[in-house]
């Protein structure tokens, strides 16, 4: 594979230099085993599971080692109506997004009245008024700060927040706006649904938050595109991004909601929809830079399952190297919806950052069904 490292690529001019300023997440106290969640959903599921042997099977299959809860795994089973779940999502939600968007404005050298726009991304809980509305009050943001609440785009979410947010700091390229993705998926688990749907999510999806912090050309936390980046500066240049619905396929992955909570929806067919449309998509995404797949140096992919990042790298013909964050991502905190995304940029950022001048992609995928692709230089 050839990297091509550009110095001023065509997207990239001193007015549309916006840039990832900083990444931060905030995790739940509470950290358990893969076996461990197992047993007490097996507890959990008393007298309800045929085979009870076999969740053990399921959860060996996620290949996720360990996963962060939002409560100790006994609360689970005191919670009796999606109300309670709900004012729990609420409570916890609030509080993992405070410490996620601190720990982003840290890394980027930012105060809380730096941020000029918030976004905050989760489908799993609802609240009016929304979470970015509690927590300018919680927080102290300035109050004459955008606010867009985002809800029902799942997994997508925390790409499709980096897009919106880099649209308006090119609009307004002296601001600074912050994308929180906060998803605690174990307040969702339904007690009453056996599908294998359920049971498939159960060993696969997890609690947490991350933020991220886009700045605009101008802002002071960005430099210009022609300076030369240095290594403490924190986050990758946003050259372009893209995004592509499918439709008529809603059936893939979403939520059925009633008077009981939350009702997962995963199709079976998942894997072969990427692998039927994503090549297609990334090449025609890529072309409009005059790119190929073999120009990108790292790839920092949503954590969807095995299956999904199987087939995303088998499609895209990649080396099993390039979605190797992806997989410990996976392994160390399950899939977080929309937050994972951003799990895994800021694993980019903090651990694995790439030569300077590297070309990437993010991108991830969700109900609709969606994707959203941004195209990256380090």
């Amino acid at each position: 594979m050839t990297v091509q490292t550009l110095s001023r690529p065509a997207a990239a001019t001193t007015t549309t230099a916006m840039r990832i300023a900083g990444v931060g997440s905030a995790m739940p106290e509470h950290r358990f085993a893969q076996p461990a969640i197992a047993e007490a959903l097996k507890d959990y599921w008393a007298g309800k599971l045929r085979k009870p042997e076999l969740l053990d099977q399921v959860h060996e299959n996620a290949r996720v080692d360990f996963r962060h809860l939002s409560f100790p795994m006994e609360r689970y089973k005191e919670f009796k109506t999606w109300g309670e779940t709900n004012d729990a999502w609420l409570e916890v939600a609030l509080q993992l997004g405070e410490r996620a968007i601190d720990q982003a404005l840290e890394n980027a050298g930012l105060k809380r009245h730096d941020l000029n726009a918030i976004y905050v991304v989760s489908v799993t809980g609802v609240a009016s008024p929304s979470l970015d509305a509690r927590l300018i009050n919680r927080m102290g943001l300035r109050t004459d700060i955008k606010r867009t609440p985002i809800f029902g785009v799942g997994c997508v979410g925390g790409a499709l927040g980096i897009t919106r947010a880099a649209d308006y700091v090119l609009a307004y390229p002296t601001h600074n706006a912050v994308i929180l993705s906060v998803e605690l998926c174990s307040l969702t688990l339904r007690r009453d649904d056996m599908s294998t749907a359920n049971l498939v999510s159960a060993a696969l999806f997890g609690d947490g938050a991350a933020a991220v912090i886009v700045s605009g050309a101008d802002s002071a936390a960005a430099p210009r595109a022609d300076e030369p980046r240095s290594l403490s500066q924190p986050g990758p240049r946003i050259l372009g991004n893209g995004s592509v619905f499918y439709p008529n396929s809603e059936d893939i992955m979403g939520w059925n909601i009633s008077e009981k909570g939350f009702k997962i929806i995963l199709s079976a067919r998942l894997p072969d929809f990427i692998r039927e449309n994503l090549p297609r998509d990334v090449d025609a995404f890529l072309a409009r830079y005059k790119l190929k797949r073999a120009d990108i140096g790292n790839w920092v992919i949503h954590t969807g399952g095995p299956k999904v990042l199987e087939a995303i790298q088998d499609s895209l013909d990649l080396p099993e190297s390039a979605l190797q964050p992806s997989w410990e991502c996976l392994r160390q905190y399950g899939n977080l919806s929309s937050a994972s995304v951003l799990l895994v940029l800021e694993d980019y950022v903090k651990q694995r950052r790439p030569a300077p001048g590297t070309l990437g992609v993010l991108m991830a995928m969700g109900p609709g069904f969606c994707s959203e692709l941004i195209l990256l230089q380090w």
